[in-house]
């Protein structure tokens, strides 16, 4: 259990940072970048909940939830250098192929895209499009850290967050279709505002 009497401990003041091992790297360090656009992600996510208590997206507020929980317990991963393949705060299969299944879930009456989707629509299809993005650049410092120092993200980590942006991407279309009456997603138009 984690007991957080006092909330400012000066430690990082000089631009350092503890680590899950209590090490401590520099707060610019590939690492802390990773993990800390994990809180991002998720921190976002909790603004997309506010979005999601209606009757119409709860769906979206239950899967949702579940990803908030394992968003922390990745940071928690990434936050402890060990190469320990039994990290107590690791991420499984099991939860990849319960994302695959809520996309499947989603997307199962949506309509087949005939064009690339622009971020927009409802408040909550945005956010999830800006979840989706942060998402994306989370895994790509986590790709980083995994070829800077060999075996620290464990690969069902990577695919996680893979899937999870996948997830993000068909609930804003979940959300836009539920939400604008059937109206749907915001589509790209190449070109539209182009002058000859």
């Amino acid at each position: 259990m984690v007991i957080l009497n006092k909330i400012y401990t000066k430690t990082g003041d000089e631009g350092l940072t503890s680590l899950g091992d209590g090490s401590r790297i520099s707060k610019n360090d590939i690492r802390v970048e990773a993990y800390g656009t994990i809180d991002e992600a998720n921190s976002i996510i909790g603004i997309v909940r506010s979005y999601t208590k209606t009757s119409e997206l709860i769906i979206l507020d239950n899967f949702l939830s579940s990803i908030q929980n394992e968003l922390f317990d990745l940071g928690a991963e990434l936050s402890t250098p060990s190469q320990d393949e039994n990290r107590k705060l690791s991420i499984s299969k099991s939860q990849i192929n319960r994302l695959e299944q809520e996309i499947d879930q989603l997307n199962i009456n949506l309509n087949p895209l005939k064009s690339f989707v622009l971020p927009g629509g409802s408040a909550a299809s945005s956010f999830l499009h800006l979840a989706r993005t942060t998402i994306r650049r989370a895994e790509r410092l986590m790709v980083q850290l995994s070829v800077k120092e060999k075996n620290s993200v464990s690969k069902e980590s990577l695919a996680y967050v893979n899937r999870l942006s996948d997830l993000c991407f068909v609930a804003a279309r979940y959300a836009n279709q539920t939400e604008r009456g059937g109206q749907g997603d915001v589509l790209w138009r190449p070109g539209k505002t182009k002058k000859e």
